[in-house]
């Protein structure tokens, strides 16, 4: 018996919750074993990287990668969860804000530094979800977080206090902090109005289906899912022999012929799939992750 294993990309619509779509792509699937790599908001769309069976142990290696967004800033407003979805804090007419001016503080914010999380999130303090303290006008204490901005850049738009973006952050970065703090430093406030994810790592949104095409294609018959593969593709790969494939199933350790500069590699099978991911261990490689061999894995 085979069962679904692989990786899938969706194009999530504004409204409904990653959460959401992971229990549509279980249902159309019929597979309990759905994960994805990295939330996005209800009013957020774009690309949502999902796992599927097996595969939903090698969600990790997706959730670290770097992510790509473009949306929309509207200064001269505050809401209370700094995006669009929240409640208005405040309204002041924004000044008067060249390009120039505009890019030169966003470059400003290049780099490696600090971010605080919002109040309104999904972080737990205490044991208790953060946005759920936020409902009871409860403010707590939040721990700053290492966070990287690559790229940030806006332009202009017909409508003076709107301001397009597209920025390539790390992985746990709050962009609606990132674009709330932009405005102050500009000297005025701003909310996030719109927010699209481009790309996470290699995984473009233009390979994405929509949830509409998706459930088409699962209706008839089609695969839907990439090859496992995918998600290990920033790994150094090695060659295992069948005898070797045996022995790592068996969760024993090897000792392979090679240089690798990681402490983890991924050991493809001599047909080509994925055994697994193997974890340095002095002179010999660990079975870390290893994918069950009823698994029909993706076909592209």
């Amino acid at each position: 018996m085979t069962t679904n294993n692989g990786l899938l990309l969706i194009d999530k619509p504004q409204g409904i919750t990653s959460h959401d779509v992971v229990a549509r792509v279980r249902l159309e699937l019929g597979e309990r074993r759905v994960g994805h790599a990295g939330t996005l908001d209800p009013m957020a769309t774009g690309l949502l990287v999902l796992g599927v069976g097996p595969s939903t142990r090698l969600l990790r290696f997706a959730q670290s990668e770097s992510k790509r967004y473009s949306g929309t800033v509207t200064f001269g407003v505050a809401t209370d969860s700094l995006d669009a979805d929240g409640q208005v804090l405040e309204r002041r007419a924004p000044p008067a804000l060249s390009s120039d001016e505009v890019n030169e503080a966003a470059g400003a914010m290049l780099g490696a530094q600090r971010q605080t999380p919002p109040m309104v999130s999904a972080i737990k303090v205490g044991g208790r979800r953060l946005h759920a303290l936020a409902r009871q006008g409860i403010e707590v204490e939040r721990e700053a977080r290492d966070i990287t901005v690559s790229q940030f850049s806006l332009r202009a738009t017909k409508e003076p206090e709107v301001w397009e973006f597209e920025v390539v952050c790390s992985v746990g970065t709050y962009v609606r902090v990132l674009l709330s703090d932009l405005a102050v430093r500009l000297g005025t406030i701003g909310y996030l109005s719109s927010l699209r994810r481009l790309a996470s790592g290699e995984h473009d949104v233009a390979e994405a289906m929509t949830l509409l095409a998706f459930k088409g294609a699962v209706a008839q018959g089609l695969n839907v899912l990439q090859n496992p593969r995918r998600f290990v593709t920033s790994l150094e790969q090695v060659a295992v022999s069948e005898e070797q494939e045996r022995r790592l199933r068996m969760g024993q350790h090897l000792e392979l012929e090679g240089l690798f500069v990681g402490d983890e590699i991924a050991a493809i099978a001599e047909d080509g799939s994925l055994v697994g991911v193997l974890r340095r261990r002095g002179e010999k490689w660990k079975p870390e992750v290893v994918l069950t061999t009823d698994a029909a894995p993706g076909s592209r």
